[in-house]
């Protein structure tokens, strides 16, 4: 009993851990966002509803800087203040923040945002487990190894993700009369939005796939469809 007690300390501290950072980001959603109400983008979220044959689809603006977009694990859709910007001035256009939209319902559909609090959780625990397993045969380093073990697993499950998500997306587009080419565009220039580094780490060190192969798979999918009888 005494044994297995840290493995099962370790699920319980997981379990905790879920429920906090499920009300923790939702708390902190609510208190810094704001629903969306640009005419332009409302008439493409509207274009995606129709699409998806739903009457409305709520889009809200997270009061941050980063440039990003997000769903939550409760279903909700954010855009970030700093991206809202950007498509103020003029260096992101309406279909390219409806691409956002649309990659960030995909993740909504395909369960990902849910799955990925439970996940962060679980890592969490596997870490706290696995590093006291490892801790006693490698001393000092057993929570190191830990760490970077889970640290890869995640990254990889994130990097599905977001294929997948980009994949609905790009069907989503393609039904609302938007098409594929505002994604690509997006990714294109999205490395400087950010100001990021996209090549300076391996792939698969990385949570989100490199932006070159994300635009290598859309350009697969509209080729492929563009010959679709």
């Amino acid at each position: 009993m005494f044994k297995i007690a840290p493995i099962l300390l370790a699920v319980l501290y997981g379990l905790v851990m879920y429920r906090f950072s499920v009300w923790r980001t939702g708390r902190d959603l609510d208190e810094q966002s704001t629903e969306l109400a640009d005419p332009m983008l409302r008439q493409m979220c509207d274009q995606l509803a129709a699409a998806l044959e739903v009457d409305r689809i709520k889009v809200h603006i997270y009061e941050i800087e980063p440039v990003n977009g997000l769903a939550a694990p409760d279903g909700r859709i954010f855009i970030t203040r700093g991206f809202y910007d950007k498509f103020r001035k003029g260096d992101v256009s309406a279909s390219e923040m409806a691409s956002v939209i649309a990659h960030e319902l995909g993740h909504v559909a395909l369960g990902h945002s849910r799955r990925r609090m439970i996940d962060f959780s679980g890592q969490n625990a596997m870490r706290a487990a696995l590093g006291m397993v490892l801790s006693r045969f490698i001393p000092g380093l057993g929570v190191w190894i830990a760490n970077a073990l889970t640290s890869l697993l995640a990254a990889r499950l994130s990097r599905q993700d977001e294929y997948e998500a980009d994949a609905y997306a790009a069907a989503l587009l393609t039904k609302a009369g938007i098409g594929i080419a505002p994604q690509i565009s997006l990714f294109e220039k999205l490395e400087g939005l950010t100001k990021s580094r996209g090549g300076a780490a391996p792939a698969w060190l990385m949570s989100h796939p490199k932006t070159a192969e994300r635009i290598k798979a859309l350009q697969v999918l509209q080729a492929k469809w563009a010959v679709a009888p």
